[in-house]
């Protein structure tokens, strides 16, 4: 899957963020470190997701 972020220039290197998941966010010294750290934020945010929904029961409704 290909996720847009947003990335800042920060005094202490880069922020970055994944505006289409909530509260997933990174930074790094660097901004290859930054895009390696988001990467790794979006695989946990997703398995956590995957596991919060085990416990729910789930419908899929169309928006158009």
């Amino acid at each position: 899957m290909i996720y847009k972020v947003n990335l800042s220039k920060t005094e202490e290197g880069y922020a970055i963020r994944c505006p289409g998941l909530p509260g997933c966010w990174s930074q790094g010294e660097t901004e290859q470190e930054a895009l390696n750290n988001i990467q790794e934020a979006i695989r946990d945010y997703l398995i956590v997701v995957e596991e919060l929904n085990q416990k729910t029961e789930t419908r899929y409704v169309e928006v158009a």
